[in-house]
């Protein structure tokens, strides 16, 4: 299915039915190909971000020191 920025913002619902049908959206801006809405693979999204926790072992982080180091002003010599 193909529909515009507009139809997406005006019929919002019909969009989502399609990709809850299984179709694939391609969103077009100003007549190009902008975005494509896929449908949510539930067996991937259950479970943990493999990503959450991967820091938690690491005994040589200091969470402090890491902001303050992102929050200090840059010299440009």
């Amino acid at each position: 299915m193909e529909a515009t920025t507009r139809d997406l913002r005006l019929h919002t619902k019909e969009v989502l039915s399609a990709t809850r049908r299984g179709e694939d959206v391609i969103i077009t801006y100003r007549g190009k190909r902008t975005a494509r809405l896929i449908p949510i693979d539930e067996e991937r999204t259950q479970g943990r971000n493999p990503g959450f926790g991967m820091w938690a072992d690491y005994q040589e982080l200091d969470v402090d020191q890491q902001v303050r180091n992102l929050r200090r002003r840059r010299r440009f010599d």
